[in-house]
């Protein structure tokens, strides 16, 4: 059973995190364990994007952004995933310098000095050559970034479904079985 942190950073794209949640309560036989950590534009974003505040209702384990003391925080808690979906710059930024002056970027540090898997989903256009560098790092270190460039092959019939051609491809990276959209089949 898998344990997976996801991290859900200030950059507008709050679909995003909604639908892997989502997502993540129709696989649930597949993880042991849900650890979210949301920034407070995260927050803000969700209610301003989505115009609720639908995160409060989900039933995983929510952590606060100081709290070092959640489980994730070490590599010895076996988490063997983090997404940060939608991932911003600044926190990009920040994982790809090391700096570990939060929860959420404690918890990326860990999964990558323990070698395990990083997915950052960024949600920004354009890039700078700093972004650009800043993903190479992160890339360099083992992790994934995996941009929020929705596919439209599938036929999606709306806003979340488009989101769902991100998200089934990021919980595809994350070695989730799904039944989703592939190409070809």
């Amino acid at each position: 059973m898998r344990k997976i942190v996801v991290a859900v950073a200030g950059s507008s794209g709050s679909i995003y995190a909604k639908v892997i949640f989502d997502r993540l309560l129709q696989i649930k036989s597949q993880w042991a364990a849900v650890g979210v950590v949301m920034s407070k534009n995260a927050k803000l974003n969700w209610q301003l994007e989505l115009g609720n505040e639908g995160f409060n209702e989900y039933p995983f384990d929510f952590y606060e952004k100081d709290n070092f003391a959640a489980p994730f925080a070490s590599g010895s808690a076996k988490y063997d995933t983090m997404v940060v979906c939608p991932c911003s710059m600044g926190t990009l930024g920040r994982i790809a310098a090391g700096v570990s002056d939060d929860l959420l970027t404690r918890a990326a540090d860990v999964v990558l000095k323990e070698r395990r898997r990083l997915i950052l989903v960024p949600r920004e256009t354009p890039f700078s050559l700093i972004h650009l560098r800043n993903m190479t790092t992160i890339t360099e270190a083992g992790g994934i970034i995996c941009p929020a460039i929705p596919s439209f092959y599938g036929g999606a019939k709306d806003m979340e479904g488009l989101a769902a051609t991100v998200v089934d491809r990021v919980l595809d990276l994350a070695g989730f079985e799904l039944d989703s959209y592939r190409w070809g089949e």
